[in-house]
């Protein structure tokens, strides 16, 4: 046994030798992380303990700890999404839902002994902004990509991590451009697949017998929805009878697509549009006495929390989306509730894609056996094939499965507001 100590006494001695050593190198990787890290949130450092056996054996797992490594080493995932601006609430949401994901699997020990490190980097929905931050989460040595949150942002990095061979996978982007590479996968529905499961769910559940639409031909998210839903409408039992298009220089007055949709009889208006402008659509056609059922995507949710909007007007509003907060499963009760506690608010649907893209990641990793010093190329390869193997039970769907494509394949639902909160439909 005192052999033993000294050994131990000389291993570190020599340890201690060896990071002075390093210390210049450490010192400039630290640098470069707190200059990426800036507006972020990281994700808290969890220390994961094993049950050992013996003398030995428990003063090498202190030595271990009191290094502040996990034995597996750190896994680097970059987050990137608009924390900042008039989109805020998705990426404040998706990276909050990411954070909850990466403590819980912290807590439990890690991917494949690794510790898991979330830097989630600001793009304020702007792509040049995105690629910028993807820039500064490559200097970081992000090894994964949990992003971008919205579809134009994700497209535009998407260029780089194909030529830079980094994993891609985005919580909620929906472009169908967005899965363009062989590296790039996503967690939503595409658009095309909104638009269709939008029209099926009106017909099928006979919500409607004339539909108007207002949509933005100036967005690839809007005007790819429209598209899809228009087609698919034609072999449904309803009728679009009108379709008001506006652009991003001109939505904030939607008087005339409204009294297009009143003077056609329509008594279902479908919203494939972000929130800000439903908020503003639902305030006027209030004001011109248009009562009218409401149909939306995934690009509503948010609107219970549009600044100086009367939510009350959203009473009845219906949307596509594969998360519900007041679902009874254990595992969305469990998310809510730590949503809840920690954020003080009910998670939405971009919350729930989130913290679904970082355990897609974990069991990607897993079944590819990555490990923390693997090469960005052979962890993209080793993903890229695992994605196509594994099943998730996640928030947004059970039994979610990949193909080569990047698309998954999960059952569509849908929420209406009721006395200001979604509820299953």
């Amino acid at each position: 046994m005192k052999k033993r100590m000294l050994s131990l006494v000389l291993a570190g001695v020599m340890t201690a030798a060896l990071l002075t050593g390093c210390g210049d190198s450490a010192g400039s990787d630290a640098g470069s992380a707190d200059g990426a890290a800036e507006e972020t949130t990281e994700a808290a450092e969890t220390e994961v303990s094993e049950e050992t056996a013996g003398d030995d054996a428990a003063a090498e797992d202190s030595s271990a700890e009191a290094s502040g490594d996990s034995a597996g080493g750190t896994f680097k995932i970059g987050g990137i999404g608009p924390l900042t601006g008039s989109n805020a609430v998705y990426g404040i949401a998706a990276m909050n839902g990411s954070q909850i994901a990466v403590d819980e699997i912290n807590a439990a020990g890690g991917i494949n002994g690794m510790t898991v490190e979330l830097n989630f980097q600001d793009d304020e929905t702007d792509s040049e902004k995105s690629v910028n931050a993807y820039n500064a989460l490559k200097d970081w040595g992000v090894q994964v990509l949990d992003g971008c949150v919205t579809s134009a942002c994700s497209i535009a990095v998407s260029a780089k991590t194909a030529e830079d061979n980094i994993f891609q996978l985005t919580p909620s982007g929906s472009a169908v451009e967005c899965v363009a590479n062989p590296n790039s996968f996503r967690i939503c529905f595409s658009d095309p697949n909104q638009g269709v499961a939008s029209a099926q769910y009106i017909g099928e559940h006979s919500l409607a017998t004339k539909v108007a639409v207002i949509y933005d031909s100036s967005d690839v998210y809007s005007s790819g929805i429209y598209e899809k839903f228009v087609t698919e409408a034609e072999s449904q039992s309803f009728e679009v009878v009108t379709a008001g298009a506006f652009t991003a220089d001109n939505k904030t007055d939607f008087s005339v697509q409204l009294q297009q949709a009143k003077d056609a009889g329509a008594d279902l208006v479908f919203l494939p549009i972000y929130y800000n402008e439903a908020a503003l659509i639902l305030k006027q056609a209030a004001d011109m006495g248009f009562e009218v059922k409401f149909f939306g995507c995934d690009g509503l949710d948010g609107i219970l929390g549009v600044k100086n909007f009367d939510a009350s007007l959203t009473e009845g509003v219906m949307l596509l989306t594969p998360f519900a907060a007041d679902a009874t499963d254990d595992l969305t009760v469990q998310f809510v509730t730590t949503y809840e506690e920690k954020f003080n608010e009910t998670p939405n649907q971009f919350a729930a894609d989130g913290y679904d893209a970082i355990y897609t990641i974990k069991a990607a990793a897993e079944k590819a056996g990555i490990t923390a010093d693997m090469s960005n190329e052979e962890i993209c390869a080793a993903m890229q094939t695992a994605m196509t193997e594994i099943t998730v039970d996640g928030l947004t769907g059970e039994g979610i499965t990949w193909d080569a494509s990047g698309e998954p394949t999960k059952e569509p639902k849908a929420v209406v507001i009721k006395d200001g909160v979604y509820t299953a439909m």
